[in-house]
């Protein structure tokens, strides 16, 4: 995928390999503005993992990061993630 320029950056997080727990939200805080330049530019968000916390502390990010790099309210931020879902840019797999 890189090689296509279809991938220019993953990045991983892990909250249970090693001393230190890192959280797929924090990751996605720490570049919140890339983050939103991406989507902003059609990017694709794909999440995978626990749903009963993680997923919902990741889209809490993402509406927060939308809210401030996109200058949006969290209400607007909100439906902004909203219409991410729908129109399939924003897919969860969790269990």
């Amino acid at each position: 995928m890189r090689s296509s320029g279809h991938l220019s950056r993953l990045t991983l997080a892990w909250s249970r390999d090693g001393d230190q727990k890192i959280y797929v939200q924090e990751r996605m805080r720490d570049s919140g503005r890339d983050l939103w330049e991406w989507i902003a530019e059609g990017a694709h968000i794909y999440v995978c993992g626990d749903a009963k916390r993680m997923a919902k502390d990741v889209e809490l990010a993402l509406v927060d990061i939308v809210a401030q790099h996109g200058a949006r309210s969290p209400e607007e931020a909100s439906a902004f993630v909203t219409e991410l879902k729908k129109k399939g840019r924003y897919q969860q797999d969790v269990y």
